[in-house]
């Protein structure tokens, strides 16, 4: 391992087995969640579901099959209190589990989450309310009209996960949005980058981008990192 801030990555974040608190109370939520048999009107304005084409759908299902395994909800809880990011971007809300575990990490951060389906949003807002998570801000609406705006209001990122619409032409344009907002630490993940040919096509030219110094692939997620003291790019494989 030659690089230290992978290094540092797998030895400190990856690798920190700690129970915090935290945990318990978002997968409480989560375990909440998946009991719930009400039903979502859903504007899907991405590659939609891989397990139903109805444009309803209960919040169990949505718990189930949209939010992330707790392992990389709180992998990305850790990142966020390690690292520290104060402005964080999330395109993907869904029930807002991964929003809460990012939230939690940094209580200081500003954490900006975007939701194309309105009644998704209605719910996270309300899973914000009962975890009493004062540093999320919604925004509604399809990121290709609201990411912009977003963009605009805060010039630096540091860091960004981004899990939705999971299409190849999205992906990269979203990609180059956020590319004049970052600086050295900025930290970019994107969700599902095996999900299919256009996801892994994406994942492709995004790492092979001349500002992307560092990418790990963590198969379910891939990491990029923009750090000036990698002289050469360097690309890293971890299963988890």
């Amino acid at each position: 391992m030659h690089s230290p801030f992978v290094y540092e990555f797998i030895t400190k974040v990856m690798n920190d087995f700690t129970k915090y608190e935290d945990y318990e109370k978002v997968e409480q939520l989560r375990k909440q969640l998946l009991g719930d048999s009400a039903e979502l009107l859903i504007e899907d304005m991405g590659a939609g579901s891989a397990t139903t084409s109805s444009n309803k759908r209960t919040i169990a299902s949505i718990a189930k099959n949209a939010a992330k395994p707790k392992k990389f909800g709180q992998l990305l809880y850790r990142m966020a209190k390690f690292y520290q990011p104060q402005t964080i971007v999330e395109l993907g809300t869904s029930l807002g589990i991964t929003s809460s575990y990012l939230a939690l990490g940094n209580p200081s951060a500003k954490v900006i989450t975007m939701e194309g389906a309105s009644s998704v949003a209605d719910k996270a807002r309300e899973n914000f309310q009962q975890l009493n998570i004062r540093n999320v801000e919604i925004v509604r609406g399809n990121f290709d009209s609201t990411l912009a705006d977003v963009l605009m209001a805060n010039p630096l990122i540091d860091l960004a996960f981004i899990d939705g619409n999971h299409r190849q032409e999205p992906t990269e344009r979203y990609f180059q949005q956020l590319l004049p907002h970052i600086h050295n630490d900025s930290l970019l993940i994107f969700d599902d980058i095996h999900w299919s040919k256009e996801m892994e096509a994406a994942w492709k030219n995004i790492v092979q981008h001349e500002a992307v110094t560092c990418d790990i692939d963590l198969f379910y997620i891939g990491i990029i990192s923009f750090r000036k003291e990698f002289k050469e790019k360097q690309s890293f494989s971890v299963r988890v």
